[in-house]
Protein backbone atom coordinates (compact mmCIF):
# COMPACT_ATOMS: atom_id res chain seq x y z
CA UNK A 1 0.00 0.00 0.00
CA UNK A 2 2.45 3.15 -1.15
CA UNK A 3 2.06 6.28 0.64
CA UNK A 4 1.00 8.73 -1.84
CA UNK A 5 4.37 11.05 -3.17
CA UNK A 6 4.64 14.57 -2.93
CA UNK A 7 6.19 15.47 -6.54
CA UNK A 8 5.91 17.97 -9.27
CA UNK A 9 5.13 14.91 -11.42
CA UNK A 10 2.28 15.12 -14.07
CA UNK A 11 0.72 11.72 -12.26
CA UNK A 12 1.16 13.28 -8.51
CA UNK A 13 -0.37 16.62 -10.07
CA UNK A 14 -3.31 14.58 -11.96
CA UNK A 15 -3.82 12.63 -8.18
CA UNK A 16 -4.30 16.01 -6.51
CA UNK A 17 -6.29 17.64 -8.80
CA UNK A 18 -9.24 14.66 -8.84
CA UNK A 19 -8.89 14.37 -5.63
CA UNK A 20 -9.46 18.17 -5.17
CA UNK A 21 -12.53 17.39 -7.07
CA UNK A 22 -13.65 14.64 -4.86
CA UNK A 23 -13.41 16.67 -1.38
CA UNK A 24 -15.51 19.21 -3.12
CA UNK A 25 -17.99 16.61 -4.41
CA UNK A 26 -17.85 15.08 -0.72
CA UNK A 27 -19.11 18.58 0.86
CA UNK A 28 -22.73 18.69 -1.08
CA UNK A 29 -24.05 16.31 1.27
CA UNK A 30 -22.17 17.36 4.32
CA UNK A 31 -24.09 17.53 7.78
CA UNK A 32 -27.33 15.48 5.66
CA UNK A 33 -25.76 11.56 6.33
CA UNK A 34 -26.74 10.40 9.16
CA UNK A 35 -23.66 8.83 11.36
CA UNK A 36 -21.79 7.85 8.18
CA UNK A 37 -19.20 10.58 6.57
CA UNK A 38 -20.51 12.53 3.25
CA UNK A 39 -17.35 10.89 0.84
CA UNK A 40 -16.88 11.57 -2.59
CA UNK A 41 -15.58 9.32 -5.15
CA UNK A 42 -14.69 9.69 -8.68
CA UNK A 43 -13.93 7.05 -11.84
CA UNK A 44 -11.79 8.52 -13.88
CA UNK A 45 -10.69 6.82 -17.07
CA UNK A 46 -5.94 6.53 -17.74
CA UNK A 47 -4.50 9.57 -18.31
CA UNK A 48 -3.45 8.01 -22.04
CA UNK A 49 -7.25 8.38 -22.79
CA UNK A 50 -7.25 11.99 -21.62
CA UNK A 51 -7.98 11.47 -18.01
CA UNK A 52 -11.86 12.23 -18.48
CA UNK A 53 -14.65 11.74 -15.42
CA UNK A 54 -17.16 9.13 -16.24
CA UNK A 55 -18.55 8.38 -13.01
CA UNK A 56 -19.31 10.69 -9.97
CA UNK A 57 -20.96 9.84 -6.40
CA UNK A 58 -21.55 11.71 -3.31
CA UNK A 59 -22.91 9.82 0.05
CA UNK A 60 -26.62 10.04 -0.40
CA UNK A 61 -29.16 11.60 1.94
CA UNK A 62 -29.27 9.63 5.06
CA UNK A 63 -25.97 7.84 4.31
CA UNK A 64 -26.76 5.53 1.68
CA UNK A 65 -25.95 4.07 -1.33
CA UNK A 66 -22.20 4.89 -0.85
CA UNK A 67 -20.75 7.29 -2.82
CA UNK A 68 -18.12 5.04 -5.04
CA UNK A 69 -21.57 2.32 -5.68
CA UNK A 70 -23.21 5.52 -6.86
CA UNK A 71 -19.82 6.48 -9.32
CA UNK A 72 -19.90 2.95 -10.44
CA UNK A 73 -22.81 2.65 -11.24
CA UNK A 74 -22.96 6.26 -13.40
CA UNK A 75 -19.58 4.82 -14.94
CA UNK A 76 -20.82 1.65 -15.95
CA UNK A 77 -18.27 -0.60 -18.08
CA UNK A 78 -16.16 2.66 -18.53
CA UNK A 79 -15.46 1.73 -15.04
CA UNK A 80 -12.60 -1.51 -16.01
CA UNK A 81 -9.08 -0.58 -15.94
CA UNK A 82 -10.15 2.94 -14.79
CA UNK A 83 -8.90 5.13 -11.39
CA UNK A 84 -11.23 5.45 -8.39
CA UNK A 85 -10.72 8.55 -5.88
CA UNK A 86 -12.50 8.36 -3.21
CA UNK A 87 -11.86 10.72 -0.05
CA UNK A 88 -12.26 8.15 2.48
CA UNK A 89 -11.25 4.15 2.24
CA UNK A 90 -13.69 2.18 0.54
CA UNK A 91 -15.84 0.13 3.50
CA UNK A 92 -15.85 -3.77 3.45
CA UNK A 93 -17.83 -4.62 6.02
CA UNK A 94 -21.60 -5.88 4.84
CA UNK A 95 -23.92 -3.22 6.31
CA UNK A 96 -27.09 -2.76 4.62
CA UNK A 97 -25.56 -2.95 1.33
CA UNK A 98 -22.70 -4.71 -0.08
CA UNK A 99 -19.11 -3.75 0.93
CA UNK A 100 -17.71 -0.89 -1.70
CA UNK A 101 -14.50 -2.23 -1.66
CA UNK A 102 -16.03 -5.41 -3.33
CA UNK A 103 -18.08 -3.53 -5.67
CA UNK A 104 -14.66 -2.19 -6.88
CA UNK A 105 -13.23 -5.22 -7.59
CA UNK A 106 -16.07 -6.42 -9.75
CA UNK A 107 -15.99 -3.74 -11.30
CA UNK A 108 -12.56 -4.29 -12.26
CA UNK A 109 -11.09 -0.76 -11.89
CA UNK A 110 -7.39 -0.92 -11.79
CA UNK A 111 -6.14 1.91 -9.32
CA UNK A 112 -7.53 3.46 -6.42
CA UNK A 113 -6.25 6.33 -4.97
CA UNK A 114 -7.53 6.67 -1.01
CA UNK A 115 -7.30 10.41 0.79
CA UNK A 116 -7.46 8.71 4.23
CA UNK A 117 -8.07 5.56 6.04
CA UNK A 118 -11.58 4.83 7.60
CA UNK A 119 -10.87 4.95 11.44
CA UNK A 120 -14.16 2.55 11.88
CA UNK A 121 -12.93 -0.40 13.59
CA UNK A 122 -15.06 -2.69 10.56
CA UNK A 123 -13.22 -1.19 7.90
CA UNK A 124 -9.39 -0.11 9.27
CA UNK A 125 -7.18 -0.80 6.72
CA UNK A 126 -9.82 -4.02 5.58
CA UNK A 127 -10.77 -2.17 2.26
CA UNK A 128 -7.35 -1.72 1.10
CA UNK A 129 -6.19 -5.00 2.07
CA UNK A 130 -9.36 -6.40 -0.39
CA UNK A 131 -8.43 -4.31 -3.32
CA UNK A 132 -4.76 -5.14 -3.04
CA UNK A 133 -5.90 -8.96 -2.87
CA UNK A 134 -7.44 -8.69 -6.16
CA UNK A 135 -4.32 -6.98 -7.71
CA UNK A 136 -5.18 -3.33 -7.30
CA UNK A 137 -3.09 -0.67 -7.13
CA UNK A 138 -4.33 1.13 -4.14
CA UNK A 139 -2.50 4.82 -3.27
CA UNK A 140 -3.66 6.51 0.17
CA UNK A 141 -2.52 10.09 1.37
CA UNK A 142 -3.17 12.56 -1.35
CA UNK A 143 -4.59 15.38 0.22
CA UNK A 144 -5.00 13.54 3.33
CA UNK A 145 -5.24 16.73 5.35
CA UNK A 146 -8.04 18.58 3.29
CA UNK A 147 -9.93 15.14 3.36
CA UNK A 148 -9.68 14.62 7.20
CA UNK A 149 -10.83 18.33 7.42
CA UNK A 150 -13.79 18.07 5.43
CA UNK A 151 -14.84 14.61 7.51
CA UNK A 152 -13.96 16.03 10.63
CA UNK A 153 -16.93 15.29 12.46
CA UNK A 154 -17.58 11.84 11.26
CA UNK A 155 -13.44 11.07 12.35
CA UNK A 156 -13.88 12.17 15.76
CA UNK A 157 -17.26 10.65 16.07
CA UNK A 158 -15.55 7.38 15.34
CA UNK A 159 -12.14 8.47 17.18
CA UNK A 160 -13.04 10.06 20.21
CA UNK A 161 -17.05 8.82 20.81
CA UNK A 162 -17.85 12.42 20.24
CA UNK A 163 -19.12 15.37 18.08
CA UNK A 164 -16.64 17.77 15.79
CA UNK A 165 -17.32 21.06 18.49
CA UNK A 166 -17.00 24.56 16.33
CA UNK A 167 -16.74 27.56 18.55
CA UNK A 168 -18.77 30.55 16.73
CA UNK A 169 -18.13 34.39 18.24
CA UNK A 170 -18.96 37.30 16.77
CA UNK A 171 -17.05 40.15 18.76
CA UNK A 172 -16.61 43.64 19.19
CA UNK A 173 -13.59 45.94 18.92
CA UNK A 174 -13.57 46.04 22.74
CA UNK A 175 -13.54 42.44 23.46
CA UNK A 176 -17.57 41.87 23.88
CA UNK A 177 -20.22 39.84 22.39
CA UNK A 178 -23.14 41.79 23.31
CA UNK A 179 -24.59 43.94 26.30
CA UNK A 180 -26.27 42.95 29.28
CA UNK A 181 -30.10 43.45 29.47
CA UNK A 182 -30.16 44.54 25.90
CA UNK A 183 -31.25 41.47 24.49
CA UNK A 184 -29.65 40.17 21.00
CA UNK A 185 -27.13 42.87 20.30
CA UNK A 186 -25.72 43.40 16.39
CA UNK A 187 -22.05 42.93 16.57
CA UNK A 188 -21.10 42.02 13.20
CA UNK A 189 -23.17 43.54 9.62
CA UNK A 190 -25.22 41.43 6.91
CA UNK A 191 -22.51 40.11 5.20
CA UNK A 192 -20.95 38.22 8.00
CA UNK A 193 -24.15 37.27 9.59
CA UNK A 194 -25.15 35.53 6.05
CA UNK A 195 -21.37 33.88 6.80
CA UNK A 196 -22.56 32.44 9.63
CA UNK A 197 -26.12 31.00 8.23
CA UNK A 198 -23.93 28.92 5.91
CA UNK A 199 -21.75 27.89 9.09
CA UNK A 200 -25.11 26.18 9.94
CA UNK A 201 -25.99 24.62 7.23
CA UNK A 202 -22.59 22.58 7.75
CA UNK A 203 -23.36 21.79 10.72
CA UNK A 204 -25.76 19.04 12.24
CA UNK A 205 -26.30 20.73 15.11
CA UNK A 206 -26.46 24.53 16.22
CA UNK A 207 -25.91 24.33 20.46
CA UNK A 208 -26.79 27.09 23.04
CA UNK A 209 -27.20 27.75 26.96
CA UNK A 210 -30.24 28.35 28.17
CA UNK A 211 -29.56 31.92 29.15
CA UNK A 212 -29.20 32.78 25.51
CA UNK A 213 -32.64 31.13 24.79
CA UNK A 214 -34.54 33.23 27.89
CA UNK A 215 -32.60 37.10 26.88
CA UNK A 216 -32.86 36.60 22.96
CA UNK A 217 -35.20 34.24 22.08
CA UNK A 218 -33.25 33.35 18.74
CA UNK A 219 -34.76 30.95 16.05
CA UNK A 220 -31.17 29.34 15.62
CA UNK A 221 -32.33 28.36 12.03
CA UNK A 222 -31.07 28.64 8.52
CA UNK A 223 -32.36 32.10 6.38
CA UNK A 224 -30.57 32.23 3.71
CA UNK A 225 -33.45 31.68 0.63
CA UNK A 226 -33.10 28.11 -1.07
CA UNK A 227 -31.65 26.76 1.86
CA UNK A 228 -33.79 27.05 4.85
CA UNK A 229 -34.48 23.65 4.63
CA UNK A 230 -31.27 22.66 5.57
CA UNK A 231 -31.50 23.85 9.45
CA UNK A 232 -29.55 21.62 11.60
CA UNK A 233 -31.34 20.57 14.94
CA UNK A 234 -30.81 22.95 18.11
CA UNK A 235 -29.71 21.91 21.27
CA UNK A 236 -30.21 23.81 24.49
CA UNK A 237 -28.36 23.31 27.68
CA UNK A 238 -30.72 23.85 30.37
CA UNK A 239 -30.03 22.06 33.32
CA UNK A 240 -33.38 23.07 35.16
CA UNK A 241 -35.47 23.06 32.34
CA UNK A 242 -35.72 27.17 32.50
CA UNK A 243 -36.83 27.41 28.37
CA UNK A 244 -39.48 29.05 27.75
CA UNK A 245 -42.33 26.93 26.80
CA UNK A 246 -43.28 29.79 24.06
CA UNK A 247 -39.68 30.30 22.36
CA UNK A 248 -39.49 30.90 19.14
CA UNK A 249 -37.26 28.04 18.43
CA UNK A 250 -40.13 25.94 19.10
CA UNK A 251 -42.08 27.32 15.96
CA UNK A 252 -40.85 24.96 13.47
CA UNK A 253 -39.71 21.93 16.16
CA UNK A 254 -41.83 19.52 14.09
CA UNK A 255 -39.34 19.99 10.92
CA UNK A 256 -35.82 21.10 12.90
CA UNK A 257 -35.82 19.21 16.12
CA UNK A 258 -35.12 20.95 19.74
CA UNK A 259 -33.14 18.84 22.08
CA UNK A 260 -33.06 19.82 25.50
CA UNK A 261 -30.55 18.92 27.90
CA UNK A 262 -31.58 19.14 31.45
CA UNK A 263 -30.43 17.72 34.39
CA UNK A 264 -32.29 15.45 37.16
CA UNK A 265 -32.38 18.28 39.48
CA UNK A 266 -35.44 19.91 36.96
CA UNK A 267 -38.88 20.12 37.84
CA UNK A 268 -40.49 17.43 36.18
CA UNK A 269 -43.51 20.28 34.63
CA UNK A 270 -41.00 21.89 33.70
CA UNK A 271 -40.15 19.63 31.38
CA UNK A 272 -43.27 18.07 30.30
CA UNK A 273 -44.38 21.49 29.27
CA UNK A 274 -41.15 21.69 27.09
CA UNK A 275 -42.35 18.08 25.49
CA UNK A 276 -45.77 19.64 25.10
CA UNK A 277 -43.96 22.56 23.20
CA UNK A 278 -42.25 19.72 20.86
CA UNK A 279 -39.00 19.61 22.73
CA UNK A 280 -37.00 16.03 23.07
CA UNK A 281 -35.92 16.60 26.69
CA UNK A 282 -32.81 14.44 27.35
CA UNK A 283 -31.66 13.78 31.22
CA UNK A 284 -28.40 14.48 31.35
CA UNK A 285 -25.75 13.70 35.10
CA UNK A 286 -25.30 16.94 36.80
CA UNK A 287 -22.70 18.11 39.94
CA UNK A 288 -24.76 18.54 43.01
CA UNK A 289 -25.35 22.51 41.79
CA UNK A 290 -26.88 20.99 38.69
CA UNK A 291 -23.96 22.21 36.78
CA UNK A 292 -23.27 19.52 33.58
CA UNK A 293 -19.77 18.26 32.35
CA UNK A 294 -18.66 19.53 29.00
CA UNK A 295 -17.07 16.08 28.53
CA UNK A 296 -20.91 14.51 29.81
CA UNK A 297 -22.70 16.61 27.71
CA UNK A 298 -20.47 15.80 24.30
CA UNK A 299 -20.39 11.88 25.49
CA UNK A 300 -24.45 12.10 24.95
CA UNK A 301 -24.06 14.05 21.88
CA UNK A 302 -22.09 11.12 20.16
CA UNK A 303 -23.66 7.83 21.77
CA UNK A 304 -27.01 10.45 19.84
CA UNK A 305 -24.75 9.91 16.86
CA UNK A 306 -23.99 13.69 16.26
CA UNK A 307 -20.49 14.33 13.97
CA UNK A 308 -20.33 18.18 14.05
CA UNK A 309 -21.93 20.95 16.51
CA UNK A 310 -21.75 24.24 16.13
CA UNK A 311 -21.66 26.31 19.44
CA UNK A 312 -23.26 29.73 19.40
CA UNK A 313 -23.24 30.44 23.15
CA UNK A 314 -23.42 32.10 25.74
CA UNK A 315 -20.34 33.22 26.97
CA UNK A 316 -19.94 31.40 30.49
CA UNK A 317 -21.24 27.97 28.24
CA UNK A 318 -18.40 28.81 25.87
CA UNK A 319 -16.07 29.87 28.47
CA UNK A 320 -16.90 26.26 30.23
CA UNK A 321 -15.65 24.26 27.32
CA UNK A 322 -12.52 25.98 25.97
CA UNK A 323 -11.58 25.75 29.75
CA UNK A 324 -12.38 21.73 29.48
CA UNK A 325 -10.33 21.76 26.00
CA UNK A 326 -12.80 20.39 23.70
CA UNK A 327 -13.19 22.99 21.26
CA UNK A 328 -11.86 21.61 18.13
CA UNK A 329 -12.52 25.08 15.87
CA UNK A 330 -12.61 28.65 16.72
CA UNK A 331 -14.14 31.06 13.37
CA UNK A 332 -13.88 34.12 15.26
CA UNK A 333 -15.99 36.77 13.66
CA UNK A 334 -14.38 40.76 14.75
CA UNK A 335 -16.86 43.65 14.27
CA UNK A 336 -15.63 46.85 13.73
CA UNK A 337 -17.27 48.83 16.40
CA UNK A 338 -17.79 48.64 20.17
CA UNK A 339 -20.68 47.64 22.60
CA UNK A 340 -19.22 50.48 25.38
CA UNK A 341 -20.59 50.11 28.89
CA UNK A 342 -22.26 46.84 30.33
CA UNK A 343 -20.58 45.05 27.58
CA UNK A 344 -20.17 40.92 27.95
CA UNK A 345 -16.87 39.84 27.64
CA UNK A 346 -15.68 37.64 25.32
CA UNK A 347 -13.92 34.14 26.58
CA UNK A 348 -12.02 34.49 22.97
CA UNK A 349 -10.48 37.30 21.47
CA UNK A 350 -8.05 38.06 19.06
CA UNK A 351 -5.12 38.86 21.25
CA UNK A 352 -6.57 36.27 24.26
CA UNK A 353 -6.87 32.77 22.14
CA UNK A 354 -6.87 29.63 23.95
CA UNK A 355 -3.36 27.66 23.75
CA UNK A 356 -2.93 25.06 21.84
CA UNK A 357 -4.59 26.90 18.21
CA UNK A 358 -3.18 27.72 15.42
CA UNK A 359 -4.69 30.11 12.63
CA UNK A 360 -5.91 28.33 9.57
CA UNK A 361 -7.52 30.67 7.79
CA UNK A 362 -8.58 34.59 7.77
CA UNK A 363 -11.52 36.44 5.97
CA UNK A 364 -13.14 39.96 5.42
CA UNK A 365 -16.85 40.40 5.29
CA UNK A 366 -17.50 43.90 4.48
CA UNK A 367 -16.24 45.84 7.43
CA UNK A 368 -15.89 42.75 9.72
CA UNK A 369 -12.90 40.30 9.90
CA UNK A 370 -13.04 36.70 10.52
CA UNK A 371 -10.09 34.50 11.72
CA UNK A 372 -10.22 30.59 12.12
CA UNK A 373 -8.59 28.53 14.61
CA UNK A 374 -7.92 24.77 14.99
CA UNK A 375 -6.91 23.06 17.62
CA UNK A 376 -3.34 21.53 17.24
CA UNK A 377 -2.40 19.42 19.90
Amino acid sequence: MPAFAESASPAAEADRRFMAAAIRLSLWHQGLTGENPSVGALVVRPQAEGGAIVGRGVTALGGRPHAELQALHEAGDAARGATVYATLEPCSHIGKAPPCADALVAAGVARVVIATLDPDKRVAGRGVSILEKAGIEVVTGCLEAEARRAMAGFLSLKGRGRPYLTLKLAVSADGMIGRRGAGQVSITGDIARRAVQMMRVEHEAIMVGVNTVVEDDPLLTVRLAGLEQRSPARIVLDPFARTPPRARLFAEAARRPVLILASEKAQRRRADALRDSGAVVQTVASDYRGRFDPREILRVLGIIGLKSVLLEGGAETARRFVDAGLVDRISLFIGASAVGENGVASPVTETAVPAGFEIVGTGRYGDDRLIEYERID
